[in-house]
């Protein structure tokens, strides 16, 4: 075999430099636009928290109080009623026919400790009937396994036993499901202690596979959009659903006429 003469080699060597040069700027342009995104989605974190505020003001029959953080607040969703939080809601007025009071004491950012110090003080003044925790997923990134279980556990002291608890998300990236395998399996045990419901998001998340990055998730690549927040919901439904019809009858407003 003949070796490539250097007008070949020359050809060769100019279209490798133009698809590095090419793959270089996608890339900056990606990385770009991501940032753009998670400016974008920054900016969006006190309107939801406002929007949260002024919710908690409108009685109902039932009150709904969820701890968390950014997911229960909707980031990434078309609005905030569009998160799992107000999804599941919904369903609660539907399936009891009642009015819903939510009180949503999730902060955007949330760690695990920081729900202990900011949104336990609040609960304590609370009396909920329906009560949903999904904490943790931002543990993951500096991840500290004695911290975590000292912080689940003083969150899990304060639940009553029909509070509804969530395991963390799937990540989807190896490094991170070991840290995210470890935290749920504390989730698991301290919750059996307690006699708490551990609501399977991790397997629902999971269930949707790498394809979910593409069809579940907000611009930034890390928030859930409107689908991956029913997809968020659908976790806690069974449970959910089963709590209502068991504590909470429901109530027909159909009237009939006098004959």
């Amino acid at each position: 075999m003949t070796s490539p003469t250097p007008r070949i080699r020359s050809a060769i060597a100019t279209g490798v430099a133009v698809a590095a040069t090419g793959i270089v700027l996608a890339t900056t342009r990606f990385r770009r636009d991501l940032e753009q995104q998670k400016v974008i989605l920054n900016e969006t974190l006190p309107v939801h928290s406002a929007w949260w505020r002024d919710n908690a003001k409108r009685p109902g029959e039932l009150l709904y109080v969820a701890i968390g953080d950014s997911a229960a607040q909707g980031i990434g969703a078309s609005s905030p009623n569009k998160s799992y939080v107000g999804v599941l809601a919904d369903h609660v007025r539907l399936a009891t026919g009642r009015t819903v009071r939510v009180v949503n004491l999730s902060v955007s950012g949330a760690t695990v400790a920081l729900a202990v110090r900011d949104q336990l003080p609040r609960f304590d003044n609370l009396k909920p009937d329906l009560i949903t925790v999904a904490i943790g997923a931002n543990d993951i990134a500096q991840w500290n396994p004695a911290a975590f279980e000292t912080g689940i556990r003083s969150v899990f002291d304060a639940l009553p036993p029909h509070a509804l608890v969530a395991n963390l998300p799937c990540f989807h990236l190896p490094h991170n499901e070991i840290k995210v395998a470890v935290a749920n399996e504390i989730i698991r045990r301290i919750a059996a202690e307690h006699k708490l419901t551990v609501v399977p998001l991790h397997a629902t998340t999971k269930r949707a596979g790498l394809r979910s990055i593409l069809t579940h998730v907000a611009k930034d690549l890390f928030h859930p959009n409107d689908r991956g927040y029913r997809s968020w919901a659908e976790a806690f439904l069974p449970s959910m659903s089963a709590d209502i019809a068991q504590r909470f009858s429901a109530v027909s407003h159909t009237s009939t006429e006098a004959d």
